[in-house]
């Protein structure tokens, strides 16, 4: 009598007498993957990955996703079109830059912003609903030239510094948080930043990731103090770090550096020191509340500048 013949049962023309160990289905040799023992078929290898368990640090972040830094390398082109995008159109400052409040005349020039109805002039900045600006400014650099807004010494060095600074810190910073925490952590430290400058300095246009990357230092520090690392070599650069900000306050916009910081240790903070079991909606939950107080700190701030 005959052996029933058996195929395999994703190419049924394929005669095979192989079976996958794990669901004993018969498999042919396009379909067979080596297994501690025999073979198993290429259903039971996606469910058998999906099973496993990826390593993960302590803040959360995926350690085999982590191993190229993606979001600091698109965070950095980013940056750079940006830039290219000012050299050819300087208009992109003006338009796009941190600005709290101002005015726009008929004859084309900007402001000082006051409350009332001007006639031919047209309220510009967050107070007039450019809400974007809370976000774009700190993707924007002064050019070589500078702008309306000022000139750093040696403007092109006002974005090479900054990328300098977000190469360095953001590699790491990424590696430990993962790439959704990173990029939240840096969308909210540069909105810290920008509500600060809105809040205390209103009426001066403001450009640059500074804030941001302030906000990925204070992240460094409570990363490093977390993870029981040796505090030395941290605290040296931390005090650099402020001592750069105190300096730069002369020439630079000490407040969304002072924003960024404080907003980048609040969001890490939060990360660090979530309960493991609830890890991440703490996380998010925590994000999410910081991003409602800084809306509700532009809202009465416009409310406080219209009267």
């Amino acid at each position: 009598m005959e052996a029933a013949v058996t195929t395999c049962y994703r190419h049924p023309s394929y005669e095979t007498y192989v079976s996958c160990t794990r669901c004993e289905r018969f498999i042919c040799p396009d379909c067979m993957r080596e297994a501690a023992v025999g073979h198993h078929c290429v259903e039971c290898v996606k469910e058998g990955q999906r099973s496993v368990r990826q390593a993960r640090t302590v803040f959360g972040g995926s350690v085999a996703r982590t191993a190229v830094p993606i979001v600091t390398y698109v965070l950095i082109g980013l940056n750079i079109a940006a830039y290219l995008g000012e050299l050819v159109r300087p208009g992109i400052i003006d338009r796009f830059a941190m600005l709290g409040a101002g005015l726009n005349g008929p004859d084309g020039e900007q402001y000082v912003y006051e409350a009332g109805d001007f006639p031919g002039f047209d309220v510009i900045g967050v107070v007039g609903g450019e809400w974007y600006r809370l976000l774009t400014g700190a993707f924007l650099h002064l050019p070589p030239g500078g702008s309306s807004l000022g000139s750093l010494p040696f403007g092109v060095l006002h974005i090479l510094f900054n990328m300098y600074a977000l190469w360095n810190l953001g590699r790491v910073v990424e590696e430990q948080l993962g790439r959704a925490r990173y990029l939240a952590l840096y969308l909210l430290s540069a909105l810290g930043g920008s509500v600060l400058v809105h809040l205390i300095a209103p009426f001066t246009g403001t450009v640059g990731a500074s804030g941001a990357i302030f906000g990925l230092g204070a992240a460094f520090y409570v990363i490093n103090r977390r993870l029981g690392r040796d505090m030395r070599a941290v605290n040296r650069f931390m005090a650099g770090f402020l001592i750069w900000m105190l300096i730069s306050a002369g020439f630079a916009s000490w407040q969304g550096h002072l924003g960024g910081l404080l907003t980048g240790g609040i969001v890490t903070v939060a990360y660090a020191y979530a309960p493991a079991k609830r890890r991440t909606t703490v996380q998010a939950a925590a994000c999410v509340v910081l991003f409602a107080v800084l809306v509700l700190l532009v809202v009465l701030k416009n409310s406080a500048l219209t009267g």
